[in-house]
């Protein structure tokens, strides 16, 4: 069997949606099974992945330890997986649900700007939602109530 993990992720931050995604993987995955790289940062280099900066913006793309190279929701659900949750995208997986999930997550990725600004409100309430989160996590640690993941026990 292939190598996947890590699997690297390169998404667009520039995308609220999607750096809202990446931020949740980002949480829940704490083992260094992820990694995460922003293509729209400025030092990105898309040679770095022998892919253009056009192929990788069409949709999200991951590079698996072994070093390939794959795209769409064929990434995230390995990411989900990493993350433990792949329960949630596994059945985008199943014929002929993949079919119909493949075809939407392209339109959503060719969408994608445009959704996240029509989400925005949304996305900045789930943004506050997890920076309380996270503050709980940190109040809780430094009082000495935390496991080695740094969640509260």
């Amino acid at each position: 069997m292939a190598t996947i993990h890590p699997l690297t992720l390169f998404y667009d931050g520039r995308c609220a949606v999607c750096t809202l995604e990446m931020d949740h993987l980002r949480e829940r995955c704490r083992e260094g099974q992820l990694v995460f790289v922003d293509i729209a940062a400025a030092d990105f280099d898309a040679a770095q992945v022998d892919a253009t900066p056009a192929r990788l913006q069409a949709e999200i793309h991951g590079l698996r330890a072994d070093g390939e190279l794959i795209r769409g929701l064929q990434v995230l659900r390995l990411a989900y997986a990493a993350a433990g949750i792949g329960w949630v995208l596994a059945p985008t997986g199943w014929w002929p649900l993949r079919l119909l999930s493949d075809v939407a997550y392209r339109l959503f990725a060719r969408h994608r700007r445009t959704i996240s600004r029509a989400a925005r409100p949304l996305i900045d309430l789930l943004h506050a939602a997890r920076a309380r989160r996270m503050a709980r996590r940190i109040r809780a640690c430094h009082a000495g109530r935390c496991d080695v993941n740094g969640r509260p026990s």
